[in-house]
């Protein structure tokens, strides 16, 4: 990954979009990371990462869910008339 100050970034604005076609490019300012620059394929990717992660978490907080609906459908099932006589809903 090229590394330039923010300084060279704005001298060097088309030789900076340039390279970010071939790698990331990432803009310091006082030594420290202030921007990337990347090519569009590359955030296309990125973009894509974040959806299907995204989606896995929907997938695993929803088999979450069925375990706890199953759970308690057992415990009512073997339970109903005492959770009948106790339930504060």
């Amino acid at each position: 990954m090229l590394t330039i100050t923010s300084v060279e970034a704005q001298n060097r604005f088309g030789q900076l979009l340039d390279s970010a076609q071939r790698e990331p490019v990432a803009i310091t300012r006082r030594g420290r990371p202030a921007a990337y620059i990347i090519s569009p394929q590359e955030m296309n990717e990125l973009q894509e990462a974040r959806r299907a992660r995204g989606e896995e978490q929907v997938q695993q907080h929803r088999q979450w869910a069925d375990a706890c609906a199953d759970g308690w459908n057992t415990v009512q099932a073997q339970w109903s008339s005492f959770t009948d006589e106790h339930s504060t809903l």
